[in-house]
């Protein structure tokens, strides 16, 4: 017995193996026309085992091209529709440039240390406190979802001061960081969760 994971690897596992000794069998036949009845065959065939997704012109167009994928475009007979050359279906999409920034604290963010710049450079003094505040905010949210042990409000204080190079204060006499962690309606009551009614 012969199992398929000791057999030669499925080009397109979607059509089964069938169509894949159907597809090489073709390759081998010697006759053109036979050939190219073979192939029309086998396309039929392949379009009754995929659910159509578009046009009638896009189902035949997209089968040709799997059944030459399939046959590792070694099957010659003459294509009804335009084949996309081997090369540009294994070529591989150019890598994405990934900028690369040095994070003071990773789970602050690039972004916070970004905004936190910003701020320094505002000159008029209740602007850059609103936006100290909510920076604050953010800072702490990010605290909450990084480690809930380590959320403090003292330690946003001072790593604002710190980032900042002492140019930003936060009051924390004056100022009340906003909820964390709950629904904007537990925000809005204050922070009290209700009760399910029984």
């Amino acid at each position: 017995m012969q199992y398929n994971t000791q057999r030669e690897q499925l080009v397109m596992p979607e059509y089964g193996r069938g169509v894949q000794m159907m597809v090489d069998m073709a390759v081998q036949i010697e006759d053109r026309e036979e050939r190219q009845r073979c192939a029309q065959t086998i396309v039929k065939i392949m379009s009754g085992l995929l659910p159509s997704t578009a046009s009638r012109d896009d189902d035949e167009h997209r089968l040709w091209n799997h059944l030459a994928r399939i046959a590792h475009y070694k099957l010659d007979i003459d294509y009804p529709v335009n084949i996309v050359p081997q090369e540009e279906v294994q070529a591989h999409p150019a890598p994405l440039p990934y900028p690369m920034k040095h994070i003071k604290r990773r789970h602050y963010g690039y972004l916070v240390e970004q905004v936190l710049d910003y701020a320094k450079t505002v000159e008029d003094e209740e602007q850059r406190r609103l936006i100290t505040e909510c920076i604050a905010n953010q800072m702490k949210q990010d605290l909450f979802i990084w480690n809930r042990d380590s959320m403090d409000n003292e330690l946003v204080a001072q790593d604002i001061e710190r980032y900042s190079g002492g140019t930003l204060h936060l009051d924390l006499d004056n100022f009340t960081f906003e909820a964390v962690g709950e629904s904007p309606l537990q925000q809005t009551e204050g922070g009290k969760k209700r009760k399910k009614k029984k």
